[in-house]
């Protein structure tokens, strides 16, 4: 698959440019100073009026210096040019094989790019209808399914691309990043990480629940984005316990085993390592499972120390533990404490408590009032920061993260005079004239 077969499309972007909120206020705090200065040498009304309206023309160019050539280019084209990047590995994951397979690789083809698909060989049947399908509709010569194990995938990685993403652990992240150093190739990472999701006393208990419980139980909890324990006082704990295993209940009835809408757990590994963390802390609801089917119910832990296995790594199953805290400032600091998650959930009536974890909190994402929910936004990017990830993708952001922001200065040979002033030697007139041009 030579590089020489990447599609070339001629797209050519002006992006505007946006001036901090810092030097639009010194630009304004020197136009007042000029008005006062000349008010203060008594102008008279017309040319105070005219001085005015260059005032307001000057506020108006504030919001449109993108547009504004300057001087020793005021007569060229100026312009970004967003290219592909030539060759681009998509490894995906094995919790929603499709959509975290196809939504990059849509991304890939839009901007031009020629394509390698790495699908996870856990999700084996996704793996076999992907590599039978897409060769029918690609082209084959720019675009290929590769299938196989782990030690296909280390092979794979020593060779050199132009850009990887890879959804998957923290840990193979580190993989994934070591080989592309080797080439310098640049890389998305979508990890996953402990979303905490705070719990205020002000908020509606029963919608709560509902959501709480629906973002979380949803493909049995195997969602990177999903939250992954509650924090909230102790009076709220146990009305809102009290709400989820009704929520649990109307969502999947009396016995969550009978329910088609309650998944499994991938594989047999996956499932021991669920099952083990049942034994932190005190079960309030749920913890059956069954070995045969993979099932775990979901489960409700309270009494949770910040020390127990549940709290150390990413649940990535139908557990859902809750750590009481004193106040917000101390959920705040139990955030702050760990590393960055992908995503961050407030529950509160009180915007100024949800103001105030988006402010004092990192994360990849951050939802009030809902989970799941701003993942599924194409209009909003998708990624994680620090542990949790690197790089962003969905709707515009694919485009973005598979192109190259080429910038392209067209000039001409004309109007050589313009660029003399450019040309050594470089006396005293020269730098008058410099001056003069600010």
């Amino acid at each position: 698959m030579g590089r020489n077969r990447v599609k070339r499309g001629h797209i050519s972007v002006n992006l505007k440019v946006v001036l901090s909120k810092q030097i639009k206020n010194r630009f304004k705090m020197l136009y007042f100073l000029q008005f006062f200065l000349f008010s203060r040498k008594r102008c008279p009304p017309q040319e105070m009026h005219r001085r005015v309206i260059c005032g307001e023309e000057g506020d108006y160019t504030l919001t449109e210096t993108g547009r504004r050539p300057l001087w020793a280019t005021a007569f060229d084209s100026a312009f970004i040019r967003k290219d592909p990047l030539g060759v681009v590995l998509v490894i995906s994951p094995w919790n929603y094989p499709v959509q975290l397979c196809l939504i990059p690789l849509v991304g890939a083809i839009s901007a031009g790019n020629c394509a390698i698909l790495k699908p996870s060989e856990i999700s084996q049947n996704t793996e076999k209808v992907l590599a039978d399908l897409l060769p029918r509709y690609l082209d084959k010569d720019c675009f290929a399914v590769v299938c196989g194990q782990v030690e296909d995938t280390t092979r794979l990685l020593e060779n050199k691309f132009d850009y990887i993403f890879f959804t998957g652990n923290p840990k193979v992240g580190r993989i994934i990043m070591s080989a592309a150093a080797k080439h310098l190739t640049p890389v998305t990472l979508e990890l996953g990480g402990k979303n905490p999701c705070y719990v205020d006393d002000d908020c509606d208990i029963e919608t709560t629940a509902k959501r709480v419980a629906w973002s979380k139980f949803f493909n049995a909890g195997q969602t990177c984005s999903a939250p992954d324990y509650v924090l909230c006082s102790d009076g709220t704990r146990d009305k809102l316990m009290r709400a989820i295993q009704e929520a649990i209940k109307a969502f999947y009835g009396e016995d969550p085993k009978l329910s088609q809408d309650l998944g499994r757990i991938i594989s047999q590994r996956h499932f021991h390592r669920v099952c083990s963390l049942l034994s932190c802390g005190t079960i309030v609801t749920g913890g059956q499972t069954d070995d045969a089917e993979r099932y775990i119910a979901p489960t409700l832990l309270k009494d949770i120390k910040e020390t127990d296995p549940v709290m150390q790594e990413e649940i990535f199953g139908p557990i859902l533990p809750f750590l009481t805290v004193g106040s917000r400032e101390e959920a705040i600091k139990f955030i702050n404490q760990r590393e960055k998650p992908l995503a961050v959930y407030v529950y509160s009536r009180d915007t100024q408590v949800v103001n105030e974890f988006l402010d004092r909190t990192g994360s990849g994402g951050f939802s009030a009032n809902d989970g799941l929910m701003h993942s599924t936004l194409m209009s909003l990017p998708f990624g994680g920061v620090g542990e949790s990830g690197m790089g962003q993708y969905h709707g515009k952001f694919s485009f973005d993260t598979f192109s190259h922001q080429r910038a392209c200065l067209l000039r001409s040979q004309g109007r050589e005079k313009l660029n003399e002033v450019r040309y050594p030697p470089y006396d005293e007139s020269l730098w008058q004239l410099w001056s003069s041009m600010g």
